[in-house]
């Protein structure tokens, strides 16, 4: 594609990855991805914002060819989906210097082996002049690397914002709709920025200091309806949980989903919402996004040799890691024998601030007392949810779970 005017002399450059379907050997990219860099040409000098990755350089270049060579190469965030084809940009215009703030050159050497020369480093509020364009760095650490910064061009009141606000969304549209990008922005917040809530709420009141007409992030399409996904944001980091119950779970000889099915019932009766997932199918995004706004965790599974299952330890582990703000967890599931399947679990999630409810775990098949006690526990989630604001629309999308 050819560079995209955003507004005059400022082009979105980069490349769109259609086909990419997994990120980082972890994230799943139903949607596939983008890798957005920028040019913003001054009167005296041209500025290039981020790279790409080193696999879609051939396309970033095709499009620097059709530019002013830039004098600068800004880099917000050393991961190399965005600083990895910083080598070919330095190979390509040997006399650009690298901007960037003191973590990130740390980062740019160990990474990259970047020249130690190349570097100009500024500080929080400095500004760049090209010309008739101002460019003016701002901190946002953690959004999600200690080193992450954004660029705000006053002239034109463009954020830069790299990884913060992005969206894995493959489209050919320059701006966002926010129906069609909400869901991803959403599983992009909820699979790298929800462990830094209180850093992405701090960064969004640093940054809204500034009149902004636009958010220009790295990944998906630019926002020129920027209070949409500034709102989203302060509700996904700083909102209340919900009055939903996210309930991930696996069986093998489906007791667990028996028990699922029964507490699934019992709550929707009482008034909570479930999302639930098959955790043999699902989507980590999706998961990840419904612990956003979930109240309360049920993690359901079968023992395997004493202890849960692998993968309802994996979704414990990953519960743990995103540090949702849920407030209530608990376990439910069977044994044969014996077995240390609770205390596992609620091990591998230390890391979440929550009250542990009473778990429900059945000998073999469950009985009319099992079904009882999950009953018991419908109740008294429902209890505890009974001042929690109910899930709103938009939070639907997560509902696609299971396989028909």
């Amino acid at each position: 594609m050819k560079p995209r005017q955003i507004v005059p002399n400022v082009h979105l450059v980069g490349a769109v990855d259609w086909d990419r379907r997994l990120f980082d050997a972890l994230i799943p990219l139903p949607d596939g991805t983008s890798y957005n860099a920028y040019v913003v040409r001054g009167s005296e000098k041209t500025a290039l914002l981020d790279t790409v990755d080193p696999s879609m350089w051939p396309t970033l270049a095709a499009q620097l060819d059709q530019l002013p060579a830039p004098d600068y190469l800004v880099i917000h965030h050393v991961e190399q989906d965005h600083s990895g084809s910083t080598p070919l940009v330095l190979e390509r215009c040997p006399d650009i210097t690298i901007v960037c703030d003191e973590k990130a050159k740390a980062l740019l050497l160990d990474h990259l082996h970047v020249d130690d020369a190349r570097f100009h480093v500024v500080a929080d509020g400095d500004t760049l002049s090209l010309g008739d364009k101002t460019l003016r760095f701002l901190f946002t650490p953690w959004v999600h690397w200690p080193e992450t910064m954004s660029t705000y061009l006053e002239e034109d009141k463009v954020l830069f914002s790299c990884d913060f606000f992005g969206s894995h969304l493959a489209t050919s549209d320059l701006f966002a709709d926010k129906h069609e990008v909400h869901d991803g922005a959403k599983r992009y917040y909820a699979e790298i920025m929800m462990p830094f809530g209180a850093q992405v709420t701090k960064n969004i009141d640093k940054v809204t200091q500034y009149p902004i007409d636009y958010i220009a992030p790295s990944h998906g399409p630019v926002y020129d309806d920027p209070s949409f996904i500034i709102e989203a944001y302060r509700d996904w980091a700083g909102g209340e949980p919900r009055n939903i119950v996210c309930l991930p779970y696996v069986t093998m000889h489906d007791s667990t989903r028996l028990m699922v099915e029964h507490l699934t019932a019992a709550l929707v009766d009482r008034g909570v919402a479930v999302e639930r997932f098959d955790l043999t199918t699902v989507d980590l995004g999706e998961l990840a996004s419904s612990l956003v706004h979930a109240g309360t965790i049920v993690l359901g599974t079968p023992t395997v040799l004493t202890g849960p299952h692998p993968l309802a330890a994996n979704a414990a582990f990953v519960a743990n890691a995103l540090r949702p703000r849920t407030k209530y967890a608990t376990v439910i599931g069977s044994y044969g024998w014996a077995g240390k399947t609770v205390e596992t679990l609620v091990g591998l999630m230390g890391k979440l601030k929550v009250e542990l409810l009473d778990p429900v775990m059945a000998k073999g098949m469950p009985r009319a007392a099992d079904f009882a006690a999950l009953d018991a526990l419908a109740d008294t989630i429902a209890a505890k949810h009974k001042d929690l604001a109910p899930r709103a629309y938009a939070d639907l999308a997560v509902c696609r779970h299971e396989p028909s």
